[in-house]
Order: structure tokens, then sequence, then C-alpha cells
């Protein structure tokens, strides 16, 4: 094995590599907050040698393979060609678990030597500031800041490693991870930002829906589980408000009433269980735009899944309002993300979230067999830009055709493609909310009727197929969607 460099010290299992990260991060954040607070009140410069300390943390693995060929069908935690492996880690101790995970196997399974030391990665100040109150009152400006201290650099963020930018053969260190810690902070904040509560919260099953009315039918089954489940402790909602068991039905419904949620342009409602499996639920939006959004930030938390469990159009007579669509394909027409992921590169299905959304539905309404397929139809989703694309009907009527397309709507695609993209596995439940090519629109009343009936069934089949999923976690994170060149973590 290499020497280590001087900054660097070997570790000799996963608690201790993650012990030492966290102390590390510790000391960088804390040296990089108390000298921003002494900024702030005395306009105190800090000095070359403590800026060297506003540095984040640096995992480096070395693999010499050693003529050693390791067999596993695992898709993650495993390397694939001797080298350096590294990359910056931000948080270390909320990402605990996960750090655990890839390099428990890993160092089980491959003669490898684990390092961790300071990079020469820049903390940026913004990523220390909790809420900006810090700023308030100061007569210090962003742009004063900025030339004091580390600032966010954007070329340093991006999605290189994901989207395969990176020539594998010419580059030292290899990627250890998809994402390294700026591009990390980048997100966590956004994640505050766009869905109004602290990124910490979010849950390793995640339910994307493009509906409200779904949010309060979430809300009803979170306060049930927190009454009748002992593994949920507590729900979270927008603003970081928190219903712990145990509060009474009376105090948890007006606390679930007075939470104001359309502050948050993607408001996110996380019900939490002590065996860190719990679930979230973010209200998207319509749009491909935030599909794209919202899943470029919640990509670095390594989530497990996101299931897609919205409303859609139907496209073929048989179908009915309040019908499911299971996706096994998707005809992408969202544009969102033609330049990283060009449309005719095709997003599989994965059988493992398949299986257990069919199983799912079937569970949940009791139907089998024949009765099920009356109601669950397996098709290809159509994903526009336009939520108007009925104005072109006749340009767009002879793709729709050949596609056998057989509901349409503006997300789904977009989060599959985000999910395949990103290594997130995925997967799309739809419901029928009209069929516009058949005059049978959403009218007011008829509208009303439907959400009244359908939505509850729907939410459930989805939460059905996260409890599903997380019993057969081993064999869900698919070698379907990794690449040629990948790094060890998923």
């Amino acid at each position: 094995m290499p020497v280590p460099d001087e900054d660097f010290v070997v570790v000799h299992s996963p608690d201790e590599a993650v012990d030492r990260l966290a102390a590390l991060h510790r000391q960088a954040t804390s040296a990089l907050g108390e000298a921003l607070t002494r900024y702030l009140k005395t306009r105190e410069k800090p000095t070359a040698e403590q800026q060297r300390g506003f540095r984040y943390p640096q995992l480096r693995l070395t693999y010499e393979c050693q003529g050693e060929v390791p067999s596993t069908i695992r898709a993650y935690a495993k390397v694939q060609v001797p080298g350096t492996y590294s990359v910056t880690v931000t948080h270390p101790e909320a990402f605990r678990g996960y750090l655990l995970d890839q390099l428990g196997p890993l160092l089980s399974d491959f003669t490898v030597q684990l390092e961790v030391g300071l990079s020469e990665q820049n903390i940026p100040y913004p990523y220390v500031v909790e809420q900006g109150d810090e700023l308030t009152g100061s007569g210090v400006t962003a742009a004063e800041l900025a030339r004091v201290f580390p600032s966010t650099d954007l070329s340093a963020a991006s999605d290189g490693t994901a989207d395969g930018l990176y020539d594998w053969e010419n580059i030292d260190p290899l990627p250890l991870a998809l994402f390294d810690a700026a591009r990390v902070d980048f997100s966590l904040k956004r994640l505050q930002h766009y869905t109004g509560s602290d990124w910490r919260h979010v849950q390793p099953w995640i339910l994307l829906t493009n509906y409200h009315r779904y949010v309060d039918q979430f809300i009803r089954h979170g306060l049930t589980r927190l009454r009748d489940d002992p593994r949920f402790v507590r729900m979270v909602l927008p603003g970081n408000v928190i219903i712990e068991r145990g509060t009474s039905e009376e105090d948890a419904r007006a606390v679930a009433d007075a939470v104001v949620w359309h502050r948050y342009q993607m408001p996110a409602y996380h019900l939490i269980a002590s065996d860190g499996h719990g679930v979230t639920l973010v209200n998207i939006g319509v749009g491909p735009s935030n599909a794209k959004n919202i899943t470029d930030h919640l990509a670095v938390l390594r989530p497990h899944c996101w299931l897609m469990i919205g409303h859609c159009g139907g496209l073929r007579q048989s179908q009915t309002i309040g019908d499911y669509v299971l996706a096994h394909a998707y005809m992408r027409r969202d544009g969102i993300l033609d330049r990283v992921l060009p449309p005719n590169i095709p997003i599989p299905a994965l059988a493992e979230v398949q299986q257990a959304l069919q199983e799912a539905a079937a569970l949940v309404t009791g139907e089998q067999g024949d009765e099920l397929k009356k109601r669950l139809r397996t098709g290809t989703v159509l994903t526009y830009d336009d939520r108007n694309w009925e104005l072109r009907w006749a340009q767009e009527r002879p793709l729709i055709n050949l596609a056998r397309a057989v509901a349409v709507d503006m997300e789904s695609g977009t989060v599959a493609a985000q999910g395949y993209r990103l290594r997130v596995p995925y997967g799309t439940l739809l419901c029928v909310s009209d069929k516009p090519l058949h005059s049978e629109i959403k009218l007011p009343g008829a509208a009303g009727a439907f959400y009244e009936r359908a939505v509850s069934q729907h939410l459930l089949i989805g939460l059905a197929a996260v409890d599903l999923l997380r019993n057969r976690l081993d064999s869900l994170h698919s070698r379907k969607l990794r690449s040629f060149d990948e790094p060890p973590f998923r």
C-alpha cells in the first residue's frame, strides 16, 4: 500500500473513518462559524492560517487489486478497477448510516486502504449559516462576505460523475461517490428552501405527488400510524412543525390545520420511524421543471426509492375515471433533461418496484387477477412540458398512437429519468382523473367527487408498496442503474 500523505490518517474500520470525518467537519465548520461571527461584530478578518482550516474533510480509498478478483452481485460498495478513489464529505454524522453501509461491504470484500484527512476544497460560508438571521442588522452585505470568506463556487458543484462526463482512464483520483461535499451542501440548502423543513427530516422512502389533496390523506394516515404503530415516532410538517407520538388526536389535528404550507414551493411531510425507514411525501406541484428541481436535491440524500403517485389523463376509451396506470415505459416529451439524458435513451422499468406496486394495489383494493386488470393498466406514460397539449392533438396523435401510450401527465417521465440518471430506484403509479380525448374532463363537481373517492386508496397503495420494498431492500438497488464507470458508493 502507498504511504499516506502527511495530512491524512489511515483508519482501520468504517466507524473510525466516519468518526474522524465527523471530527474534522465539526472542527472546520466551528472555526468558519466563529470567524464569521467575529467579522460581523468587529470586522476582524480571518488570518491565512485560520482560513486553511475552513476545508471539507476527505475520504480516500486505495485499491491495488493484488491478484484478487472479488465476485459479488451487489450493485454498489465494490471497486471495479485498481486505483485511488476519493470524495469530500459534508455532515458525516448525519450521513453516518449511509457511509457505514458503503464502507462495511467494501472493507469486508476488498483489500483496501482507507485514509481520512482535510481536502483542498473550502467550505463556502453560506453553508454554515443556518437561517440567515445571523446576518440581519450587521450592515455587512453578501458581496462583502464573499470577498473575505470562501464563497460558493458553482464550477465546483456539478453532476459530472453522475452524467459520465469524466474520462476514467485519465483522472486521478477516481470518484468515490456520485456527489462531493460542495454538491451535497448546495442541495441541502435548497431542500430547506423549497420544502419548508430541515433536510435531516427527509426519509429514505419518498412519495412525490402533483396534487395537494394527497397531503391531507398523508397527514391523516400519519396521525393514525403515530397512534397505532409503535414503529413511528413523530411527524414533521412544513415549517419544521413537529407532532410527537402520544400527542392527543385533537391537539395533533389542530397543529396540522395551523401549518402554513403555501409559504413553500414544494412542501414536504415526513413520517419518521424509529428504525430509520420512515416515509416522506413531497407535493411537487405541476410540471417537469419542479420534478427535476426537487429530485436533483433529494438525490444527494441517497434515498432507497422515490415513487410518483399522482394524477394523469387517460388516453384509452376502455379506461374509467379512478383507474390506475402502472408505468412500464415513458415517452419523454418534457424536454427538461434532453441535454444530459437524451430522450432516445430508454428508461427501464425496475422489476422490483413494478412488482411491489402491483402487489400493493391488490392488497389495498382486495382485487386479484382479471378484476384487478380492469382497474390497473400497465403501459406507456407520456410526459409533456405543455399542460395544454390537447390543442396540438392533430399533430401529436400519430406519435402517441405509435407509442401505445395509455396515460399523459407532466412529471412521471422526468421523475423516472432522474431516478435512472442519479441512481435512485423509481416507479410510477398514476390515477386517471380525466379523459381529455373522450370528453371526460375535470368539471368542478365531478372532480370533487373523484378526489373524495380515489385519493385515499391511491395513497394507501403507494404506502403499501413502500412497506413491501422495505422488506426487499437487498434486491432493490439494481445493477440496471449502474454504468461502465461507476464510483464504489451507490
